[in-house]
């Protein structure tokens, strides 16, 4: 098993069917998570909460509005209680990344949290009027964030205008270079007429995670 490290922490991911990301934090060091997702943890790595802006908007959207830290020194195991792969991913200084939603399972402390909002997306990912990403941008230092994806995860690397057509219970998080739009795919047939399927189009530069299980989360119009 591989230990990454960052600042004066690691991580370890443990398991196949529900795996485990396990953090030794060094002293100073602290991560950011929903409080759900905590397995276990030392008695010496302190919690406490850190308030979001946009609290409102958050709640409406079905995103969350407090997120829970966890301070070294001590360690802390997380999971996200279903089946699939943990992705680790090291974030450069500058990065950002835009991920599905409830697919974040923790970050450290040097990656900023927001969410954006894609308009013109309804019913195609979440339903709704549109669907909301986490945003997670590195600071002025490398940091760390994993994330959970159903089934197995890919990652392709799209070049500068380069598109693909993905199923959209599959994506699970773009750079944010990456656009993303709706593309229907009509299908004909002489016998029973035409239909449609509604795919992401997804164009580059930067690179896209793929989930091999589909996921369709549901929300009221």
């Amino acid at each position: 098993m591989t230990e990454i490290h960052f600042g004066g922490s690691t991580c370890q991911v443990e398991g196949e069917i529900v795996p485990v990301a396990e953090i030794a934090l060094g002293a100073g060091d602290w991560v950011y998570f929903e409080h759900h997702v905590m397995l276990w943890k030392d008695e010496s790595a302190a919690m406490s909460v850190m308030p979001l802006g946009g609290g409102i908007k958050r709640a409406f959207a079905g995103m969350p509005f407090i997120i829970t830290v966890a301070q070294g020194p001590g360690r802390i195991a997380f999971s996200r209680d279903a089946t699939g792969e943990l992705v680790v991913l090291p974030l450069h200084p500058g990065v950002e990344l835009d991920v599905r939603e409830h697919a974040f399972l923790l970050a450290s402390h040097s990656i900023g949290y927001s969410y954006v909002r894609i308009k013109g997306l309804k019913n195609i990912l979440f339903g709704g009027q549109g669907m909301f990403m986490d945003r997670f941008v590195a600071g002025n230092e490398q940091g760390l964030l994993v994330l959970h994806g159903y089934g197995n995860v890919f990652e392709r690397m799209l070049q500068p205008g380069e598109s693909i057509l993905l199923e959209p219970g599959a994506f699970l998080y773009k750079d944010a270079t990456v656009t993303m739009q709706v593309e229907t795919q009509r299908l004909s047939s002489g016998l029973f007429g035409g239909t449609g399927m509604n795919l992401a189009k997804m164009t580059g530069p930067g690179r896209i995670g793929i989930q091999s299980m589909y996921v369709h989360h549901h929300t009221d119009d």
